[in-house]
């Protein structure tokens, strides 16, 4: 049975940071896309960093956290990890690991078909001004 999840999540004051941690039980992870959403009540869920599968794997980084947020992953304890540097409200939210059904993220995998992947429960991050 697949299971994402995550911790570290918290309550930070603006410019503070976070390093959120997945640990997933599953299969061939290193052979996997990983990824990092957030979803702010109100707001559509939303893809924040991901990394493909294989040493030196294409990384993905939302605009908006571009330079603040470190996508990385540890595949000798199958857990990814998002580092979070100067943190501002606007980054408030429910954070979300997730994992391609697939393996190397082939057939009818794409991130914008949240059916194609695995899900954790999610870590609340909350950023004070």
């Amino acid at each position: 049975q697949v299971q994402l999840v995550e911790s570290g999540g918290g309550s930070v004051q603006a410019g503070g940071s976070l390093r959120l941690s997945c640990a997933a039980s599953i299969s061939a992870y290193s052979r996997r896309c990983m990824g990092w959403f957030r979803q702010a009540p109100g707001k559509e869920r939303e893809r924040v960093a991901s990394v493909a599968p294989g040493g030196g794997g294409t990384l993905y980084y939302d605009d908006s956290v571009k330079g603040r947020f470190t996508i990385s992953q540890d595949n000798t304890k199958n857990t990814l990890y998002l580092q979070m540097n100067n943190l501002n409200p606007e980054d408030t939210a429910m954070y979300y690991c997730a994992a391609s059904k697939t393996i190397y993220c082939t057939g009818t995998f794409t991130w914008s078909q949240p059916e194609s992947s695995y899900w954790g429960q999610g870590a609340q991050v909350t950023v004070s001004s």
